[in-house]
């Protein structure tokens, strides 16, 4: 996880020299997700969020409003599509988007509550918009 970090410092280092830096808040930047975590898949776009744009890098820390797909092997079972909310880092790229989310798993009678980290790609839809333009 450390790790991660560290390239991603050194990542925004070597891109953003002589560019501007944007700094700001949003509702909805119109990332939409999809990724694996904790035995099965989610859906997710970026909810309210601190971010900084770096030229055409984009790095977002915030809520993730999501679905989750998972089916449960035991003898009491959710239901396979279960609605969520996680946060995480996400990084996008022009149109690309890449994202480390976190989810928690509340406490049940067989289990501990805990958290889970996943991972996931996809669209930054308003570059695909202003692409197309």
């Amino acid at each position: 996880m450390r790790n991660l970090f560290l390239i991603l410092a050194l990542l925004s280092i070597s891109l953003t020299q002589a560019q501007k830096e944007k700094v700001g808040f949003s509702f909805y930047d119109g990332v939409v997700i999809m990724g694996y975590v904790d035995g099965g898949g989610y859906l997710n776009f970026t909810g309210p969020n601190i971010n900084a744009t770096y030229g055409e890098s984009k790095f977002i820390i915030g809520m993730l409003p999501s679905l989750r797909f998972k089916e449960d092997k035991g003898t009491t079972k959710n239901a396979f599509v279960t609605p969520t909310l996680g946060m995480g880092l996400t990084y996008s790229y022009k149109a690309w988007a890449f994202q480390i989310p976190l989810y928690y798993n509340a406490k049940t009678a067989t289990q501990d509550g805990q958290w889970h980290i996943g991972f996931g790609i996809g669209l930054r839809l308003n570059k695909l918009q202003k692409n197309k333009s």
